[in-house]
């Protein structure tokens, strides 16, 4: 009998283990999942930005020859 309480504890210790474990995954996947948020909102800010400078700045001629020619 006293064998089996060992194993039943020994279970019960590695079942806690596995759900602390668990939670530590989860809440580093949330983490990360905020960070992908966070990080694919600057990148889109930045293009945002990209955009409204490309649209100040003058287009080229397109059909003008360098001035070598």
């Amino acid at each position: 009998m006293a064998d089996l309480d060992q194993k039943l504890i020994g279970l019960e210790e590695r079942m806690a283990f596995q759900e602390d474990t668990i939670h530590k995954l989860d809440d580093a996947m949330a983490d990360q999942q905020k960070q992908l948020l966070d990080l694919t909102r600057q990148i889109q800010l930045l293009a945002e930005q990209l955009r409204k400078v490309e649209q100040g700045l003058p287009e080229a001629p397109q059909d003008e020859k360098p001035p070598h020619y």
